[in-house]
């Protein structure tokens, strides 16, 4: 049962409040004063509190910013007789969830709770700041950080994943909105339904439009039989259109009509079909400019921006990269079979005083080298290039590129086969994995013995 504190020094109104709200299931408490009510709310840790602004003792405002320092997690619903727009602005500023007006619309009120239990709740599956265990689920779907504007983004995707809103998420390369597209898609009502990606400057026109709707057989010279495009394979899932800007002005008019009515044809075919899937676009570019350019509907643009979050650079949030390294440390060490864990102070403050101008895949990947290169269980600073020079284990990868885990893994593996003259024995010992997991890295990336 939630439990829910009542702060004001209006007994009729706490009364009454209580009431209401045992009605509805919740466990009640009250306290008629702000001293009290602080007091009650480290005893008790309710999930959500009710406060009134205008109290004898303590200000309201006062005592919704000593709960938020308390525990950032306890909701907080302001309550005042007198709608003032420097207090409701002060209230927000200090994290409270809503600010409400007396006399009390009662419908209001209980629609407003509910909602913040569920942003909690929300909130507090994604507030990890580390995986639980190494299973890759939790390892490569994890939004890392404690800074506030991470903490925003929680709440977005709180409020994003309960809908099937449409959402444009924005922010510079390398700071993460495929993950937190996949994290809205894997937090709600999307869960259980196919997460559909698709990079829009990866194809060019007339393919693109193929992959996003599908074709008949004989809509073009290779279609050689039906196929089913994204919007189809989704289904009510979500379609993650990376790099929306990149789409040419003659397809954002289809992708508008789409978002309009809900439905769509295949290429070279007559028959509609209803788009069920929630879209999920991002960018790395200012949309409204490239509106005012002409290079960008403004129609789509409006249409796209009902729901927006802003992933910041690194450099904005740079009090979360000693729990980003920790995570990632732990990802890569997963994927790589190591178990370098230890990270030397001097280490984390030349990791913490770098521009990071890639943003966290430059992080990740300048970690993922230092890893490779480690004799022991320490991140050590010879092994960490800042700059973008090749990989000393493999002349193809260069830092601060976008490399996948995948192919890292690929150059880490050949490049010891070939220093150890392919003694499995020793190339085993060497990345710590029993003799069938090497077989099958061999045989999965098709290395071959030189003679």
């Amino acid at each position: 049962m939630k439990k829910i504190l009542i702060i004001d020094d209006d007994e009729s109104a706490r009364v009454s409040l209580s009431l209401l709200l045992k009605e509805e299931g919740f466990e009640t408490y009250e306290a008629e004063s702000g001293t009290k009510g602080l007091d009650m709310t480290r005893r008790l840790n309710p999930d959500l509190v009710l406060c009134d602004i205008n109290m004898p003792d303590i200000n309201g405002l006062d005592v919704l910013k000593r709960i938020r320092e308390h525990d950032e997690l306890i909701q907080v619903i302001m309550v005042t007789a007198i709608e003032d727009m420097n207090s409701t602005i002060s209230a927000m500023q200090r994290g409270a969830y809503d600010y409400i007006v007396k006399p009390i619309d009662t419908v209001r009120l209980k629609h407003t709770i509910i909602r913040a239990l569920e942003n909690k709740e929300l909130s507090q599956k994604l507030e990890s700041l580390t995986p639980k265990d190494d299973t890759e689920y939790e390892l490569f779907n994890t939004l890392v950080g404690k800074s506030n504007s991470i903490r925003e983004i929680y709440k977005k995707i709180g409020q994003a994943s309960s809908t099937r809103v449409t959402v444009l998420i924005q922010g510079e390369s390398g700071t993460g909105k495929e993950l937190i597209a996949k994290i809205i898609h894997n937090s709600g009502i999307t869960r259980n339904y196919p997460f559909v990606a698709i990079n829009c400057t990866a194809l060019p026109e007339n393919l693109l439009e193929s992959e996003l709707f599908g074709h008949v057989k004989g809509a073009f010279t290779d279609a050689i039989k039906d196929k089913r495009g994204k919007f189809e394979l989704a289904g009510e899932g979500t379609v993650f259109l990376d790099e929306i800007s990149e789409m040419s002005l003659n397809l954002q008019a289809k992708l508008l009509r789409v978002l309009q009515e809900f439905v769509f044809e295949r290429v070279g075919g007559e028959n509609s079909i209803q788009m069920k899937a929630r879209v999920i676009a991002s960018t790395n570019k200012d949309l409204y400019k490239l509106v005012q350019e002409g290079k960008f509907r403004e129609d789509l643009f409006y249409r796209l921006n009902v729901f927006t979050i802003y992933s910041p650079p690194l450099r904005e949030r740079k009090e979360d990269i000693e729990v980003l390294v920790k995570h990632l440390l732990k990802k890569i060490n997963f994927i790589l079979h190591k178990n370098v864990r230890k990270v030397p102070r001097d280490v984390m403050d030349m990791l913490k005083n770098h521009d990071w101008k890639g943003n966290v895949r430059e992080l990740e990947n300048v970690l993922m080298q230092g890893i490779v290169l480690s004799k022991g269980d320490v991140l050590e600073k010879e092994n960490l290039l800042l700059k973008t020079e090749p990989l000393k284990e493999s002349k193809e990868l260069k830092i601060g590129s976008n490399i996948t885990i995948e192919e890292l893994e690929k150059a880490h593996i050949k490049a010891i086969l070939e220093k150890e003259n392919w003694n499995i024995k020793k190339v085993c010992d060497i990345l710590g994995i029993s003799k069938a997991t090497l077989y099958r890295k061999i045989d999965c990336y098709k290395f071959k013995r030189e003679s």
